[in-house]
């Protein structure tokens, strides 16, 4: 193999005080090197490639703090508290555009210190700078002699971790210090995960993201969005669906073809302002699919995200159709364990509760002591077992007890301690559907009656509850709540 390494002519660095000039600069650097590296594939499946390493980087943006003053600020992020040196590798600075510039502009104001961008030593695997979904392969692959990892680079599991979310980061000596929560190469992964198991653009995704677990949430959501898109009068501009299929509101202008088949996890977006709609994602069943999704999902930088599902009702004075607003949570799911003990409590947030219980109010036009009688707050337990009742379950049923859960299922809690993990503000509301302890079990002719009464209103409820936090300043909901000791200048 020639070790010799072609690359695109290197970006002098830019520093600078305005963050749209930043912000453009990221946008200039990553273009050229993503274009450059997909010409060079396009060459290499065509055998005209010279057989060396064709090599671009990620842009980054450096920052320089030389004072132990602290910054004056009501905001929990948007500055960093020691002198040295911090950065972070950018990928796709057009689709983070509006987070980049609000998040450089909160640093540069704080601190009165200008940012620096430049190449990075990172270089931009070959699979991440070609178009999500694009086949890696050629039908000529017997006339082309070098391996594809001999001639572009390719995935570093190195750079694709939670290091630096998880708060087990530890930087060498001489290193920059992490100005964001995930390096570009973890972004990236997720970005072309979101796609593989959404089957929708992440430029589609929203800022409130609603989390649900059967079919019947999504046939009504996809039915209020189509009529709205045909009465043209809500706040909504566009209903995207998987395929990347677009309703425009108003002219029901309708693009895209529908899928052969539908992804893992389909999700649908309500489009609305500067991204201020509502995105909902049906996750099925299971707490490894709750944090698959959400590990990635994180990644955008939402404002909210909320659980709506259904539930085994562990008390016998609630009824079939009652709500539960979570305010603490039993995690018997295990999957994020290895990533945050069991022991670190996940509290409730308080924005997100006051917004969910005014909207159960405002939507069942209830109050006072009639609200608490549909309405009731308390502990949720998830479990990874959903047929847990067919082994002995005197002792599951004792733990329940002594933490004085009122609620059972397999996701909710996943989902909160992922979005406390991730720094995303997280609730859930859920809907008893079967009371197992009372023999009231969910059988078909039962549910099916079930779901037809009270899908639609629990899907107003998240979707008002949504409406609520997005009338909210973002910052009030990326509060201190979800901040740890050493955190990054990045939100």
């Amino acid at each position: 193999m020639n070790d010799e390494i072609t690359s695109p002519p290197a970006f002098a660095p830019l520093s600078c005080h305005e963050p749209a000039v930043a912000v453009d600069r990221l946008i200039e650097i990553y273009d050229r090197n993503t274009n450059f590296l997909r010409e060079s594939f396009k060459r290499y499946l065509a055998g005209e490639l010279p057989g060396n390493k064709h090599r671009a980087y990620y842009p980054e943006i450096r920052f320089r703090n030389d004072t132990y003053a602290r910054v004056t600020s009501r905001l929990s992020y948007g500055h960093v508290s020691q002198p040295g040196l911090y950065s972070t590798t950018i990928t796709q600075p057009a689709l983070f555009k509006g987070y980049l510039r609000h998040q450089l502009d909160l640093l540069v104001s704080n601190h009165e210190m200008p940012v620096e961008i430049v190449e990075s030593g990172i270089p931009i695997p070959l699979h991440f700078a070609l178009e999500a979904g694009t086949p890696v392969t050629s039908e000529k692959s017997a006339d082309i002699s070098a391996a594809l990892r001999d001639t572009f680079d390719v995935p570093d599991i190195e750079h694709v971790n939670d290091f630096i979310v998880n708060g087990t980061h530890e930087p060498t000596d001489g290193e920059a210090g992490p100005l964001s929560p995930f390096p570009a190469q973890r972004i990236d992964y997720s970005l072309h995960r979101l796609v593989h198991y959404c089957a929708t653009d992440p430029a589609h995704f929203q800022n409130y993201v609603l989390f649900t677990n059967y079919q019947f949430y999504i046939d009504e959501f996809c039915r209020l969005a189509h009529t709205m898109m045909k009465d043209g009068n809500s706040s909504y501009s566009a209903f995207v669906e998987p395929g990347n299929i677009i309703t425009t509101s108003g002219s029901g202008e309708r693009t895209g073809e529908p899928l052969a088949r539908q992804p893992q996890m389909p999700a649908y977006h309500l489009v609305g302002k500067k991204g201020s709609g509502i995105s909902l994602i049906n996750i099925g069943v299971g707490p490894s699919n709750a944090k698959t999704i959400t590990d990635h999902v994180a990644v955008l930088r939402p404002h909210a995200w909320l659980m709506l599902g259904h539930c085994a009702g562990l008390r016998s004075s609630q009824a079939l159709g009652d709500y539960v607003l979570a305010h603490a949570y039993v995690r018997e799911d295990k999957v994020l364990d290895n990533d945050i003990p069991v022991w670190v409590p996940i509290p409730a947030l308080a924005e997100i509760q006051q917004a969910l219980e005014s909207a159960v109010a405002e939507v069942t036009g209830l109050d006072g002591m009639e609200l608490k009688r549909i309405m009731r707050t308390g502990t949720v337990a998830s479990i990874d077992n959903r047929n847990w009742e067919l082994q002995d379950h005197r002792e599951p049923v004792r733990r329940l007890s002594q933490s004085r859960a009122i609620a059972l299922d397999m996701e909710s809690a996943t989902i909160a301690a992922n979005g406390f993990r991730l720094r995303v503000p997280y609730g859930t509301l859920l809907c008893v559907s079967d009371k197992p302890l009372q023999g009231e079990l969910k059988l078909p002719g039962m549910a099916s009656k079930f779901y037809q009464d009270q899908v639609g209103q629990h899907l107003e409820i998240g979707m008002l509850a949504l409406r609520k936090l997005a009338s909210m300043e973002p910052e009030r909901l990326h509060s201190r709540k979800l901040r740890s000791f050493f955190e990054t200048a990045f939100q």
